[in-house]
C-alpha cells in the first residue's frame, strides 16, 4: 500500500510536466478573452519556466531537509503544497497569479521528488528494492506517454482541469500516506545547503530567461534587455564563486571537474535544451499552425514519449556491453535527424504521416537512448558517497536546460505565433538539431574517457604482498 501511495504521487508530479505543455495555447486564449488583449507566447512561457526554475533551485535543499527532518514529513508536506498550489492554478484569475501558483507548485514538487525514492526503498524488503527502483523510474515514462492525451482530454472541458485533477489525487495521497508511509530516521544534523546560493541561481536563470523572452520585442540592445543579461551574468558569477567557497554549497561544482561527470552534465544540458525546443514547438505548431485541437495534438504526440521507456528498457544490456558513450552518440544523432526531418518536411498544410510522425519516432528513440544514459554515465562515474549529490546536480541541470530551451524557442519564434513564423520554427529546429549533434559529440568524449580509465586501470601495478603478510603465498 505504501508503494502505491508513493508511486501515485510521483506519477502526479511527472504528469504535470507534460499536460501543461499541451494546455498552454488554451491558457493564452482564455486570458486573452478575459483581458481583451492576447496573451503572448513570451508571457505564457513563464507558466513553464517558473516551475522549472524553482524546481531546479530547491531540489537539493529539499532533499537535504528530508535527510535532516525525515523523509516522511517532507514528502507529505511537499504533496500538500503541490495540491494546494494546483488548486490555486485552477482558480487563477490572471496570468500573473497562475505563474506565482506554478512557482509554489514547484516548491511542493521539490520536496516530494527527492524523498519519494528514499521512502519507497524503506517501504519494501531489501530483496525487492531493485524492482522498486525500476518501478519508480518507469512511472516517469508512463506519465510521459499518458500526459499529452490526458492534457488534450482535460482541455476539451477547460484548461483549468489540468490542475483540478491534481487536487483529489493529492488529497488521497496525503490521507493514505499519513496511515501507511513508514517513518524514516534522520540521517544528518548538519547545516542546510547555501540558501543564498539557491536565491542567486534562481535570479540568474530568471534574468536570462526574461532577457531571451523579451529581447525580440524590446530589442537586443535595449537598455532593459542588456540589464537582464547583465544581471544574469553577475548573479551566475557570484553563485559560482560562492559555491566554490561555501562550506555547504547548493551544488558541489568541483564534481564537474571529473572528466566523465563533467562531460555527461554538459551533454545533459545541451540535449535538454534541444528537447524543450522540440516539445513546445510541436505543441505550438499543431495548435497554432495546423489549428488542431488540444486532444488531437495530444494523441499525435503520443508515439515519441511512449517510445522512450521502451527504448530505455531494450537497450539496458547494450549499455552494459558497449558502454554509455555509443548510446549517447547514436541517440543524439537520431534526435538531430528528427529535427532535420521537420525542417525539411514541415508544411502549413497538416500532414501527420509525412511530417510529424517520423520526427516523433526518431526523436523518441533518440531521447530513450540519450537522456537516461547521460544521467547514468555521470552519476555512475562518481564515488559512492557522492552519488546522491551528483544526482541532485544532474536533475537541477535538466530543469535549467528546460527553462533555457523554452526561452530560446520564444526568442527565435517570437511572442506571437502564426503561419508567418514558419521559417522561424525551422530555425528553432535547426538549433535543436545542432545541440543534439553537440550531445552526440559528448557521447564520443564519454567513450574516450571510459577507454582511458580502463587503460589506466589495466596498466596500474598490482598491489605487492608484504613479506610479513601471513596470507602471502609462495
Amino acid at each position: 500500500m505504501a508503494s502505491t501511495v508513493i508511486l501515485l504521487a510521483v506519477f502526479m508530479t511527472n504528469l504535470d510536466l507534460w499536460i501543461v505543455n499541451v494546455a498552454l495555447p488554451a491558457m493564452g486564449s482564455s486570458f486573452a478573452s478575459s483581458s481583451g488583449r492576447a496573451a503572448t507566447l513570451g508571457s505564457l512561457s513563464w507558466v513553464l519556466n517558473a516551475y522549472a526554475i524553482v524546481l531546479a533551485a530547491l531540489l537539493v535543499v529539499a532533499g537535504r531537509m528530508g535527510d535532516r527532518i525525515g523523509q516522511r514529513p517532507v514528502f507529505l508536506a511537499g504533496v500538500s503544497v503541490f495540491t494546494l498550489a494546483s488548486l490555486a492554478c485552477a482558480v487563477a484569475p490572471d496570468l500573473g497569479t497562475l505563474v506565482a501558483a506554478r512557482a509554489l507548485q514547484a516548491a511542493g514538487a521539490a520536496a516530494q521528488l527527492p524523498t519519494s525514492l528514499a521512502l519507497l526503498l524503506a517501504s519494501v524488503p531489501a530483496e525487492h528494492r531493485t524492482r522498486a527502483t525500476r518501478n519508480w523510474a518507469a512511472v516517469g515514462g508512463l506519465a510521459a506517454a499518458a500526459g499529452p492525451v490526458a492534457g488534450g482530454l482535460l482541455v476539451q472541458v477547460d484548461w483549468r482541469w489540468v490542475f483540478v485533477i491534481n487536487v483529489p489525487l493529492g488529497i488521497a495521497t496525503v490521507v493514505a500516506g499519513l496511515r501507511v508511509l513508514p517513518s524514516t530516521t534522520r540521517r544528518e544534523q548538519g547545516r542546510l545547503p547555501d540558501l543564498m546560493g539557491a536565491l542567486l541561481i534562481t535570479l540568474a536563470i530568471a534574468a536570462l530567461s526574461g532577457g531571451l523572452v523579451q529581447a525580440p520585442d524590446w530589442g537586443w540592445l535595449d537598455a532593459r534587455s542588456v540589464t537582464l543579461f547583465a544581471l544574469a551574468l553577475v548573479s551566475a558569477a557570484v553563485f559560482v564563486r560562492r559555491s566554490l567557497q561555501h562550506a555547504h554549497p547548493l551544488f558541489e561544482l568541483p564534481l564537474l571537474r571529473l572528466p566523465q561527470f563533467g562531460a555527461a552534465s554538459a551533454g545533459t544540458f545541451v540535449f535538454g535544451v534541444a528537447f524543450a525546443i522540440m516539445l513546445l514547438s510541436n505543441v505550438l505548431w499543431c495548435q497554432e499552425i495546423w489549428h488542431w485541437s488540444a486532444l488531437r495534438t495530444g494523441v499525435a504526440m503520443v508515439p515519441g514519449p511512449a517510445l522512450v521507456p521502451v527504448v530505455t528498457l531494450l537497450t539496458a544490456r547494450a549499455a552494459q556491453r558497449l558502454g554509455h558513450g555509443p548510446l549517447v552518440t547514436t541517440g543524439g544523432l537520431l534526435f538531430a535527424a528528427g529535427m532535420l526531418w521537420r525542417t525539411c518536411f514541415a508544411s502549413l498544410k497538416a500532414d501527420y504521416w509525412l511530417d510529424l510522425l517520423p520526427s516523433q519516432v526518431l526523436g523518441g528513440v533518440g531521447v530513450g537512448l540519450t537522456l537516461g544514459t547521460l544521467v547514468a554515465a555521470g552519476v555512475g562515474s562518481l564515488p559512492g558517497h557522492r552519488a546522491a549529490t551528483g544526482s541532485a546536480l544532474v536533475n537541477s541541470v535538466r530543469q535549467i536546460s528546460a527553462t533555457v530551451g523554452v526561452a530560446l524557442l520564444v526568442a527565435i519564434v517570437g511572442t506571437h505565433v502564426g503561419p508567418a513564423q514558419r521559417q522561424d520554427f525551422r530555425a528553432a529546429w535547426l538549433v535543436a538539431a545542432a545541440l543534439s549533434v553537440a550531445a552526440a559529440v559528448v557521447g564520443v568524449r564519454i567513450t574516450r574517457t571510459a577507454a582511458r580509465t580502463r587503460e589506466a586501470a589495466a596498466s596500474a601495478p598490482a598491489p605487492v604482498a608484504s613479506l610479513t603478510d601471513p596470507h602471502r603465498t609462495a
